[in-house]
This record gives structure tokens, C-alpha cells and sequence, in this order.
């Protein structure tokens, strides 16, 4: 088979009508910081879907995840609040505001944290796998798996080619973040590949050295849950490399490793404190790899931890391009401070690595509650029989580009605070636009209200 039948399709979360700054997300800077203000929902929908069909007329294989049914009435009613819709949202206003945030938030466009994935080329039996994240860490994410398991399973329906695992057991042991912790690096996409899982702490027998466990924020993933999405997958030891993220990295804000690397073909752009046993790592990639892996190391002295995560360099999507060079998609915040703009252009651009272009995309919207290019897509590995196979019409052209923008303008306000939350009317928004959405990307019922 050719080396184009198999492509990189970046499947992107569509950005959701609630979206909103509530700063829900504990460790995540950004998210903190803008707290309170007020979002413009059409704005960062129209954002995505324009770094979406800014790719597609580069060349790259774009598809499209929809966001989740919110505000999720159904777990208020679960936690106790009565009434009719009007009257839950209501009262969880008054009694509980930051439930009532928690389940209005639209964090499921971050795709990244939907699921891990494996190939068909790197599994025994030959079909692409799939393990939606149980994101048990904050409460307000731990409501996506089941939506993102009827997705992912309504858009990757055919079992000849997909299989579907379920999350693991929510639980702090198995905290699963999905692909933000999880790069697969190979030569071509068609090549065997190596797995680099990376997590924050382990749950059995760790933290009691010195200077190994982060002092002031949560380390989300765990060894545990890493090695178990790999058994499930059927990985071997021989495919998969488990590494520790930096504990000084995650108290600086780095609440997952595509906050501080991204890999992709045989590049690995990290940063110097990315982790915490950087050399054994690379070795062990090195190791396993069959193509010769290419480390591209940023020092703490170039770009600091500080601004690393208020650029989101290290959050940009590396693309493969046919002639073997790279393309870096960059947040505009990187352009906004001068020693990560001029790290790009002398470090990266001008070094000698892959990356021969760096293109900048306004995504101001999501970064401001901690999501840049790369949080906003889950990569997928797919043969061209694969993609042939897949349901609905979630592969971007430009005239579905075209219906999803006119559907977000329709749907959409252009304005929206955290009070705004328990409005009804903004439910009802929701449900309507999120159900001329499934016509559109013909995908079938996979909303709750949908399947009543």
C-alpha cells in the first residue's frame, strides 16, 4: 500500500454553544485566570472551524467530532434538584453554582482528551482501537465518557476495521486523560510505530522520594491507566515507552504533556523539563523505534516553563507533509512573546529538524481556557480503507465548512457569561442547534434527549 493510503486525520471537537469561562480546571492556568469573564461562543465555533478548513486547503485529512449535549440536566435532576428543566437550572443557580458550571461546560472540544488511540498497523488484530478517557479528575469532565463512547462508536461504526474499549474504572487509580498524555511516533503512518505514554504519578507505591511528586497541582494520568489502555490495545512491551512528566512542570502549569511536547512521524518537540528521566526516555525510544527518532529539545534557557505555558508552544500541532518536512500550527500568543517567536525562528525554523513552516491560527477563545491547537484535536491514524469506512459526513470539505458555519451562526450567541448559565431559553438553544447538527453530520441519535 502506498505511503499517502495512510494519512493523519486530526478530528476536531466542534466547539459547543455553552462554551464559557468558569474556570473549572484546577492546575490549568489559563482557565483559572479567566474566570468570570465573559465568552463569545459563535466567535470561538467559528475560530475552530476556521483552523479546520485552513488545514483541509493545506492538504491535511480534517474530521469533525460535535460537542456534547449541555447544560446536562439529567445529572442535576441525578444530584437532587427537582422540577421542570427551567426550575433545576434555577435552583442549581442559587444552591450549587458551580455544579450548574460544571455541567454547562464545553470542555469536550478538546478531542485530545476524548480517547486513546491505536492504529490498525501497530494492532494484533489488525483494526484501529479506541479507549474513551474516564477523566476522572474534575468533575465536570467525568461526565463525557459515556457521550464520547456513543460518538466515537457511531462515527467509527464498522467493527471489521474499529474496536471499542470502555473507559477504565473512574477512579483516582486509573485517571485517564486520553491521547493529551499519548504520542505515537513511527516513520511513515503505514510503518509499525512506538507508543509514549506519559503520566504524572503512579498510584501504587509512589511519591515517597523526595522532589517526585508536584507540591501545588494535581498529576492527572497514572502509570496504571496508561499501562491498562496498552493492555487493552494488545501493545507490547516492545511498542510502548512509560515516562514520568517533570513534577516542577506540572506545578507550573502543565497539566498535561501536550502542554510541553508534541511528537509526530519521528519528531519529538520537547521542552527541557518536559521529563523527569529525559535521557532514559530517549534512549528507550531510540531503542524501540525502526525509524531514527528525531529529538527536538527547547532549553529551559530559550523559552522558560512560565512562558511555555502562556504561549502554548509546546500545544501546537505538528503536521507530516509528503516531501518529509513538518509544519508547526502555533496559537497567536506565541507571536505575543518575543523570546518564544524568536525561539521559533532560530531554534526550530532555522535548525536542523523537519519543521520548515510554522503557521500561526487565532484560537483566542479556547487558549483562554487553556486549549490551544493541539487540545482541540484527536489524532487518528487511519488506511485509506479506514477512512472509506467511516460513518457520516465528519470529513471536512469545503461545503460542509460551509453549512457548519452558517449552523453556528444560526445557533450561536455571540455573548456569554457564567450567569447566563441558568438561562432556559439557552438549553433549549442547545438542544435544538445540537439536533440539526446530528442531520447534518449524519451521524444518527447520539444525544440523551435524542434517545428518550
Amino acid at each position: 500500500m502506498s505511503e499517502m493510503a495512510w494519512r493523519e486525520v486530526n478530528f476536531d471537537g466542534l466547539v459547543g454553544p455553552t462554551h464559557n469561562y468558569s474556570g473549572l480546571a484546577l492546575g490549568n492556568l489559563a482557565s483559572m485566570s479567566h474566570q468570570g469573564l465573559v465568552a463569545n461562543p459563535r466567535q470561538a465555533a467559528l475560530q475552530g472551524l476556521g483552523k479546520m478548513k485552513s488545514l483541509v486547503e493545506a492538504g491535511y485529512v480534517q474530521g469533525i467530532l460535535p460537542p456534547q449535549q449541555r447544560p446536562d440536566i439529567a445529572t442535576l435532576r441525578l444530584l437532587g434538584f427537582s422540577g421542570n428543566d427551567g426550575e433545576v437550572l434555577a435552583r442549581a443557580a442559587g444552591e450549587a453554582p458551580q455544579i450548574l458550571r460544571a455541567v454547562c461546560s464545553a470542555s469536550s472540544m478538546w478531542t485530545a482528551n476524548a480517547a486513546t488511540v491505536t492504529p490498525s498497523v501497530d494492532a494484533p488484530d489488525g483494526r484501529v482501537h479506541f479507549t474513551p478517557a474516564n477523566l476522572q479528575s474534575s468533575f465536570h469532565r467525568t461526565l463525557e465518557p459515556p457521550a464520547t463512547e456513543r460518538i466515537l462508536a457511531a462515527i467509527f461504526r464498522d467493527q471489521a476495521h474499529f474496536a471499542h474499549h470502555p473507559a477504565l474504572p473512574a477512579t483516582p487509580v486509573f485517571s485517564d486523560e486520553g491521547a493529551a498524555n499519548h504520542t505515537r511516533l513511527c516513520g511513515d503512518y503505514g510503518e509499525p510505530g512506538v507508543h509514549l505514554f506519559v503520566h504524572g504519578r503512579a498510584a501504587f507505591g509512589w511519591g515517597t522520594e523526595e522532589g517526585v511528586a508536584p507540591r501545588h497541582y494535581p498529576a492527572r494520568q497514572t502509570l496504571e491507566a496508561s499501562q491498562a489502555v496498552a493492555r487493552q490495545h494488545g501493545l507490547t512491551e516492545s511498542q510502548v515507552v512509560f515516562a514520568q512528566q517533570h513534577p516542577d512542570a506540572i506545578d507550573a502549569g502543565v497539566f498535561h504533556n501536550d502542554v510541553i511536547a508534541v511528537g509526530n512521524g519521528p519528531v519529538l518537540l520537547y521542552h527541557e523539563i518536559a521529563f523527569l528521566d529525559e535521557q532514559i526516555i530517549l534512549n528507550e525510544l531510540r531503542d524501540k523505534m525502526r525509524a531514527p527518532l528525531i529529538p527536538v529539545r527547547i532549553p529551559e534557557a530559550a523559552v522558560s516553563l512560565e512562558d511555555a505555558v502562556a504561549s502554548y508552544l509546546f500545544n501546537s500541532q505538528l503536521l507530516s507533509n509528503p516531501d518529509g518536512t513538518m509544519t508547526l500550527v502555533v496559537p497567536g500568543e506565541c507571536q505575543e512573546r518575543e523570546n518564544v517567536w524568536r525561539t521559533i525562528q532560530n531554534h526550530l525554523l532555522a535548525g536542523h529538524n523537519p519543521i520548515s513552516e510554522v503557521v500561526v491560527r487565532d484560537v483566542k477563545q479556547s487558549m483562554r481556557n487553556g486549549g490551544g491547537p493541539a487540545c482541540l484535536r484527536l489524532r487518528v491514524v487511519l488506511s485509506e480503507a479506514e477512512r472509506a469506512a467511516l460513518s457520516g459526513r465528519v470529513l471536512l470539505t469545503e461545503a460542509l465548512h460551509g453549512e457548519l458555519t452558517a449552523w453556528v451562526k444560526r445557533h450561536y450567541r455571540d455573548l456569554l457569561a457564567p450567569e447566563d448559565l441558568a438561562d432556559p431559553q439557552l438549553a433549549e438553544e442547545a438542544l435544538k442547534a445540537l439536533d440539526e447538527l446530528t442531520r447534518i453530520l449524519a451521524i444518527g441519535a447520539v444525544y440523551p434527549f435524542q434517545r428518550a
